[in-house]
């Protein structure tokens, strides 16, 4: 009984480890500063590794994961699962990680928004805006901003 104990708690462990450390793939436009910017970001609040492609037709890339075609951005990442297009910002990413609602399958900011993640722009004021949540369960508003 305790090395079956013994046994299950490594096995949860080794697979949060590697869920832990899974990479985020980010696809972006490869002309595009503000991608980097917000590229970045996430490396620094996820403290895990990203994988960057530079895609001048990330298209087919959005459409296999379920991107509105109207939510398409600059950039899409890839976290555990989840789809985040353009400039979602980090809280909001780590709220739907944790809360994963059924039906959902990513979020997403239309658009460049002044004032989002990545798209800071000193002396002035931000824009606001609202993060879309959006899967087979259609489209709803996650957040405003």
């Amino acid at each position: 009984m305790r090395k079956q104990s013994i046994a299950a708690l490594t096995a949860m462990f080794i697979a949060n480890a590697a869920t832990a450390a899974a990479p985020i793939l980010v696809h972006r436009d490869p002309g595009c500063g503000c991608c980097q910017k917000w590229t970045e970001q996430v490396r620094a609040q996820f403290r895990r590794p990203v994988t960057i492609v530079d895609d001048r037709s990330r298209a087919a890339f959005q459409r296999a994961r379920g991107v509105p075609q109207q939510l398409s951005s600059c950039h899409t990442a890839v976290i555990d699962g989840l789809v985040f297009e353009g400039h979602v910002p980090i809280a909001d990413m780590k709220r739907l990680l944790a809360q994963r609602p059924r039906g959902v399958s990513g979020l997403a900011v239309s658009g460049m928004p002044i004032g989002s993640p990545g798209m800071e722009v000193t002396g002035q004021r931000a824009q606001p805006y609202v993060v879309v949540a959006f899967g087979p369960s259609g489209q709803r508003v996650f957040a405003r901003h």
